[in-house]
């Protein structure tokens, strides 16, 4: 059985998170302004002014491949740290139980345990990636 984090180990991975996200979102608006697409520089000056992260993919059509992987992690990092604020990081989202320090430490975001989030991936017929 796992253990659940301690309180030393969640600050820990809380303050990661938190620095991450203001690395996405510096990254993603560095990548938006220096676009030359006037939508994009438009949409740029929106993301700075109402900080609504989710309007990005109004421009998935453009040539933002890493802005999109930026973005879909930003939203990673902040569910994660929606769960800090409600008490339930660190606990798998399907079992229960609670999410091992070693995986967490690899993976901050992750919302399941190992068996658990092998069980999702093998039901969605996608390939395992090595267990922590």
């Amino acid at each position: 059985m796992t253990t659940p984090l301690s309180k030393e180990q969640r600050d820990l991975l809380s303050k990661r998170l938190t620095d991450r996200r203001e690395a996405l979102r510096a990254e993603v608006q560095a990548q938006l302004s220096n676009s030359e697409d006037p939508r994009v520089a438009g949409f740029a000056d929106e993301l700075a002014a109402a900080e609504d992260w989710v309007l990005a993919d109004i421009i998935a059509d453009t040539d933002i491949a890493m802005v999109t992987r930026d973005i879909q992690e930003l939203a990673e990092v902040d569910a994660a740290l929606a769960r800090v604020a409600d008490g339930s990081y660190g606990t798998c989202s399907h079992c229960g139980e609670p999410i091992g320090w070693s995986r967490l430490n690899a993976q901050p975001t992750a919302q399941r345990c190992i068996a658990c989030q092998e069980a999702f991936e093998a039901s969605r017929g996608k390939p395992r990636p090595p267990s922590l």
